[in-house]
């Protein structure tokens, strides 16, 4: 498979998912080398109370390192960000993050329109959008931002998810770039990471 709009311009790639994601995301984690060059920022929405155990079952399969950021943590090349637990994610101009734990968006905190739509603002046509499986329409209107901002966005092939009604809602919420299975969304990335050498 070809992507004629891959260029090594791209500054971050942001992604999310809820139900039936964490297969999809670990084993995109799994295949991304120790030296990709540009930063992966994952919104997935999680139980609030549940600290521990998610980012390390995300690391077990990840080759790179999984952080969670703090309020204000400047966003480095290269490498791969969680949301936290009970924490809205944005992405500032200043290629920073911020925390904040205000009201839930789509019944979600953190939620994924936020992430989305902040990096879109942000990044602007540098920026690849990715949303996986689940079953709200968390991350719709934040593909719609990024696709307006002239970035390039990509859905978990519905008939590859174990939920389809996430990435169903951004198809029909704007004119996404690509549809493809996790596999090939794997193959996008070595893609990237080979423009970038």
């Amino acid at each position: 498979m070809k992507f004629p709009e891959l260029n090594n311009s791209f500054k971050a790639i942001v992604i999310g998912g809820s139900a039936g994601s964490f297969q999809g995301i670990t084993r995109i984690l799994s295949h991304v080398p120790n030296d990709f060059p540009i930063p992966i920022i994952m919104c997935l929405h999680r139980l609030k109370h549940v600290r521990n155990g998610f980012i390390e079952a995300l690391s077990i399969k990840s080759i790179k390192e999984v952080i969670e950021p703090y309020d204000k943590e400047s966003i480095k090349r290269g490498k791969v960000y969680l949301a936290p637990a009970n924490y809205h994610l944005s992405i500032e101009l200043g290629m920073y993050f911020s925390l904040s734990t205000e009201e839930m968006v789509n019944n979600s905190r953190p939620a994924i329109d936020i992430t989305l739509s902040t990096a879109s603002f942000t990044y602007k046509n540098k920026l690849i959008g990715i949303l996986l499986s689940g079953a709200n329409k968390d991350g719709a209107l934040g593909m719609k931002k990024i696709k307006e901002n002239g970035g390039l966005t990509i859905v978990q092939n519905p008939a590859d998810c174990m939920i389809d009604t996430m990435p169903i809602s951004a198809l029909n919420a704007t004119n996404i770039d690509h549809t493809l299975d996790i596999d090939d969304i794997i193959k996008l990335l070595a893609e990237i990471h080979k423009l970038y050498k």
